[in-house]
């Protein structure tokens, strides 16, 4: 498949330049020394296997289904966690951004290290929010919205590119299907990557949202076969939440990959790659 019209740099990764590279860690931080631990942990295995990394984790999960779920740490505690572990990994760190406000407090707070601004699903055709992320000039990732056709998808990076930003991608996490349930149509890959690189998120993909009481569920024995048809598919960038214990962690652990799972995933995940890459 041909390189997306538009490529870009986050750190040491360069996307949409034909290199696989990975974007991984929990979905909330639960603390630094857990946070920290995760991403040191599959920067070892990213390493063994040879993939560029990115952590991921957010300081607010404003989007949860019940006002009791934990939401993480904000926006001051969280950013000094993030920075921490980017300056002492040499990572480039990737986190959620939910109102226009928190973008240039987001970018103040994290300095130099390398950030990436994700917009979330919900909020993907906020266009204040889309403005706000793109003037920060930080690379930003751009969930495709449950209920979004994957061509409409150029409309956000056009608000985004319009601002001033070239560095956006897109991510594809499947589409609502009923009530509870998601389903990733494949032909949304190289559609939205004819204006973008496109990302794969792998485990929300396999969410059933708001399935449980009060919280989402999910089908993590999916995520291997998911992740190797999208890689298939020619995806840029494969994004994974990944945890120790998921049945402890305290957001969307229902369709987090184990952490001694990954090794395995990423190494059919590369070879995948290698084999597209021939064609």
């Amino acid at each position: 498949m041909k390189l997306p019209e538009k490529t870009f740099e986050i750190g040491p990764i360069a996307v949409g330049r034909g290199k696989l590279f990975l974007i991984a860690g929990p979905c909330v931080l639960e603390g630094e020394s857990h946070a920290r631990g995760l991403a040191e942990a599959v920067q070892k295995i990213a390493a063994e296997v040879g993939i560029p990394y990115c952590f991921k984790a957010s300081y607010d999960k404003a989007n949860r289904t019940s006002i009791k779920s934990f939401r993480g740490p904000g926006l001051v505690e969280g950013t000094r966690i993030l920075r921490a572990i980017a300056k002492d990994t040499g990572l480039p760190v990737l986190t959620d951004v939910h109102t226009p406000e928190d973008c240039a407090r987001l970018s103040d707070a994290v300095g130099d290290v390398e950030l990436m601004m994700q917009i979330p699903a919900f909020l993907c055709r906020q266009t204040d929010l889309l403005i706000a992320a793109a003037e920060t000039g930080r690379a930003i990732n751009v969930k495709k919205g449950q209920f979004v056709a994957p061509g409409d998808m150029r409309h956000a990076v056009q608000k985004v590119r319009d601002s001033g930003n070239e560095r956006v991608s897109l991510c594809e996490r499947g589409a609502s299907f009923g009530y509870n349930n998601l389903v990733v149509d494949m032909r949304a890959l190289p559609i939205m990557r004819e204006f973008a690189p496109v990302i794969f998120d792998g485990t929300h993909a396999v969410q059933t949202p708001s399935a449980g009481n009060g919280v989402s569920g999910g089908q993590p024995e999916f995520i291997p076969v998911l992740a190797r048809a999208a890689v298939a598919a020619g995806v840029d960038g494969v994004f994974l939440e990944v945890h120790d214990n998921p049945a402890e962690a305290k957001s969307d652990g229902a369709n987090a990959l184990r952490l001694d799972r990954l090794k395995g995933v990423l190494e059919e995940l590369v070879a995948v790659h290698e084999v597209v890459g021939r064609y």
